[in-house]
């Protein structure tokens, strides 16, 4: 079996598509290692670190890295190059296919957000991509996704019957452990926090639908129990400009609810992915406010580290946590701010939900992900 894998994340490992193409054909070389594969790349990818062993490379000339770069590479370079390389079969590792495929066609769809949050089918060249990708969605051979969830959500607003959609779920790295490391006091230093003892943790962007005001009008409870002595860390990359549809204003937000000390809330910017295990260790509490996951891999994460979570009952978040994480509702910043304060207060409370959080992280591994994904292919090709 020859699968031609379209490898245009590959490059952006901070991107969750980028992370799931690159632990994907990490551990299908591992549960598989006859599995021939070929990676199909922009050539604007310079770097092409980490690759499995034996997997082959191919180069596609593209119209650069921007919209219709990548356009051009999902409708035209990569079906072509799949032609050129005779593959058995094609993967598309994000919501991307092309309208037309040479040989059987597998989209992982991670999640149907551009459909859901309005935010992010504003304007004119948005909504054409949005129905591009789902007209060629509907005519892929099969569709992976990674969450019951999100394939409920596939099968409502994409118009796919079930029977073709399979549900492989993700897992944490093997690099997120309880374990303190020697490192993990310069990761402190790294991001200015060599001052604080104990802080709470976001970790994510700041678009609109991860509902991070949610989490400011929490805090301000916390702070109004415990003072600015136990700050709220936000980690994550600030957009170029605040204030629009995909990037609500949370600086002015913060001003508004009187976070007026810089000490209360920390913005520490971007977190280097080597860096993110140590700052999960140190956290003392991880919170995850999101509207809509496709998966919910932050909170794996943070329990994968032994670190407490509090996260909203939606999506796919209940599958990932099941009874080890606090969940409340997206609107309810009391109740958040709650969960937050007894897991601060409470050293029984929280040793409890760092047990129940290592044991459910235990549950979900690349190798099952790779083992679900090996046997669709194969169900794929027998009936094709």
């Amino acid at each position: 079996m020859h699968i031609a894998f379209n490898g245009w994340f590959w490059n952006q490992p901070f991107t969750g598509s980028g992370q799931y193409l690159r632990h994907l054909l990490a551990a299908l070389h591992e549960v598989a290692p006859e599995l021939r594969a070929t990676l199909v790349v922009p050539d604007h990818a310079q770097t092409l670190d980490n690759l499995p062993p034996d997997t082959d490379v191919l180069p596609v000339k593209t119209a650069g890295s921007g919209h219709m770069g990548k356009v051009m590479f999902e409708q035209r370079g990569f079906p072509r190059a799949v032609e050129r390389l005779k593959a058995t079969l094609a993967h598309v590792p994000y919501w991307g296919p092309p309208l037309r495929s040479p040989v059987p066609l597998v989209c992982s769809v991670l999640d149907v957000i551009p459909l859901l949050v309005p935010a992010y089918h504003a304007g004119f060249r948005n909504r054409l991509y949005t129905g591009l990708v789902k007209a060629a969605a509907r005519g892929a051979t099969h569709i992976l996704t990674i969450s019951d969830a999100s394939k409920r959500d596939i099968v409502q607003h994409i118009g796919v019957p079930a029977e073709r959609v399979t549900v492989t779920l993700l897992a944490a790295d093997d690099v997120f452990s309880p374990d303190l490391q020697p490192g993990d006091e310069a990761v402190r230093a790294r991001y200015g926090l060599e001052d604080v003892d104990d802080f709470v943790l976001y970790l994510g962007s700041f678009v609109a639908h991860k509902n991070v005001e949610l989490l400011l009008a929490a805090y301000t409870y916390v702070v109004k129990s415990m003072g600015p002595d136990v700050p709220l860390v936000l980690a994550g990359r600030p957009p170029d400009t605040w204030g629009t549809p995909r990037f609500p204003d949370l600086p002015a937000y913060a001003e508004k609810l009187n976070f007026t000390d810089d000490n209360v809330l920390r913005w520490i910017g971007p977190v280097d992915e080597a860096d993110k295990p140590a700052l999960y260790r140190l956290a003392r509490v991880f919170v995850f406010p999101s509207r809509y996951e496709g998966f919910g891999l932050g909170p794996l994460e943070a329990m994968a580290s032994g670190t407490p979570v509090v996260a909203c009952d939606v999506s796919s978040l209940p599958e990932v946590v099941g009874d080890a994480a606090f969940l409340g509702q997206p609107d309810d910043p009391e109740a958040m701010g709650g969960a937050i304060l007894s897991l601060l207060v409470e050293p029984e409370h929280a040793a409890a939900m760092q047990q129940r959080g290592l044991d459910r992280a235990r549950t979900f591994s690349w190798q099952q992900t790779a083992e679900r994904t090996l046997a669709a292919y194969r169900a794929l090709l027998q009936t094709n």
